[in-house]
């Protein structure tokens, strides 16, 4: 009884499980199917976006297209060419009709006239292209309008030739078929000017800059600018760089190794040094009457120098002194008479009044002063001299202090050497000393 009641329980406990597993397996395949159509939905709108986002990309670039085309520039050029071709097809038929009326052999003579008119207007082009010389495209113009002008010619004629047409009629006929004849070279040749002066306004402010720079300085160095094409031809092909051909074409022609600078140019610098270092020193203080003796002084030429004055003379304009000059007495070859006697008066004295002379004023110099009339000058010093000397006079000085400008004031120098000094002396300072 009790193995029937254990079966029974082991049935229902299997049962239980198969149906716990049933309901587990459909729960799986209901969780596999929802994953499968959300993975299908997801798919179909990502596939829905990619064509919205191909689809407006697509219009996009069709946008963009139309707004090239559409440009100024692209509507000028395929425009011109459209009237171009126009052009062509109503000047062709009427030239084809006039030479087969005289002869059928004469039939590739239209369409060699129009070719070469057209053959030569797009040489133009490409020599504008290749930035040719200017004669090579004038000379393919001068063709160009001779084809076009014989060709008008032919057109004018055949038109006022039509005898189905009034003679009003026949002079429009004519003058169109000539005007349009020559319409379609002066459309080309036009565009292409425009082109032409277009792609030369496209480039960058660098490159014009550069263009300007080398036009000036060609024009303002003309003899630098030949030697230096001289060298670049000279140097075979792509080794002599053009800048450093227009360095040694300067040393050549100048002599400086700087551009720029010239023998003049090095001469005013000089000039100006030599004048900034004198308004820079510092001179002595004298006063003003000292000052003006000593520079009448050194105007004076050396006869005034050895000329000078009396000091005890009397001033100009005084009373006029009384000085006793004896009486000259009379010289002859012959012996005086006995019976003649010396006058009274030989043995006085007569005073005789004579004004003092006075001090002549100083004269400016006339003439180059001599050697010992000049001051002394101060003995050059070694270079050995103004360090020591500069060593001396900054000793006490803090680092900040010790700039060029104070050591030439201080040891009454030139602005080179006093850099020099300078140097040297933060070198010492910074240098620590070496002990024996």
């Amino acid at each position: 009884m009790s193995v029937s009641v254990d079966y029974r329980a082991e049935a229902r406990a299997d049962q239980a499980t198969q149906a716990e597993q049933r309901r587990l397996d459909a729960a799986a395949a209901e969780r596999r199917r929802q994953d499968r159509q959300r993975a299908d939905d997801e798919r179909a709108a990502r596939l829905d976006g990619q064509r919205a986002a191909d689809k407006a990309r697509r219009r996009a670039e069709r946008a963009v297209r139309r707004e090239r085309m559409l440009t100024p520039q692209n509507v000028y050029r395929v425009g011109t060419l459209a009237l171009v071709v126009a052009s062509g097809l109503a000047s062709l038929p009427a030239q084809v009709l006039h030479f087969v009326d005289i002869s059928a052999m004469l039939l590739p003579l239209p369409l060699s006239l129009e070719g070469a008119a057209w053959v030569m207007a797009a040489g133009v082009a490409f020599a504008d292209s290749r930035h040719l010389a200017a004669w090579v495209r004038w000379l393919l113009r001068l063709f160009v309008m001779a084809a076009a002008s014989f060709a008008a010619s032919v057109n004018y004629g055949y038109g006022t030739g039509l005898s189905n047409l009034s003679p009003a009629e026949r002079s429009t006929a004519g003058i169109g078929l000539a005007a349009v004849t020559l319409l379609g070279p002066l459309l080309f040749e036009v565009r292409q000017w425009v082109c032409t002066l277009a792609a030369a306004g496209d480039d960058t402010p660098e490159a014009r800059s550069a263009r300007r720079h080398q036009r000036l300085r060609r024009r303002h160095h003309r003899a630098v600018a030949r030697t230096a094409d001289r060298l670049v031809s000279a140097a075979p092909l792509g080794t002599l760089p053009s800048e450093d051909a227009w360095a040694r074409a300067w040393a050549i022609e100048t002599g400086a190794d700087c551009p720029g600078m010239t023998p003049r140019l090095h001469r005013r610098a000089v000039q100006s040094a030599a004048a900034l270092e004198a308004a820079l020193t510092p001179t002595p203080k004298t006063t003003g009457k000292r000052q003006k003796k000593t520079e009448t002084s050194a105007e004076r030429s050396t006869h005034d120098l050895q000329e000078s004055a009396d000091p005890a003379a009397p001033a100009v304009g005084s009373a006029p002194v009384v000085v006793a000059l004896p009486v000259p007495r009379p010289v002859g070859f012959l012996k005086p008479s006995p019976s003649l006697k010396p006058p009274a008066a030989s043995k006085s004295v007569r005073p005789v009044t004579v004004a003092a002379q006075s001090a002549r004023p100083a004269r400016r110099a006339t003439g180059r002063l001599p050697q010992s009339a000049r001051p002394a000058r101060r003995p050059a010093r070694t270079p050995a001299e103004l360090l020591t000397e500069a060593r001396q006079a900054t000793a006490g000085w803090p680092d900040e202090h010790l700039t060029a400008d104070r050591i030439r004031r201080a040891v009454h120098t030139s602005s080179e050497r006093a850099r020099t000094l300078r140097d040297t002396l933060h070198a010492e300072r910074t240098t620590p000393a070496v002990k024996p």
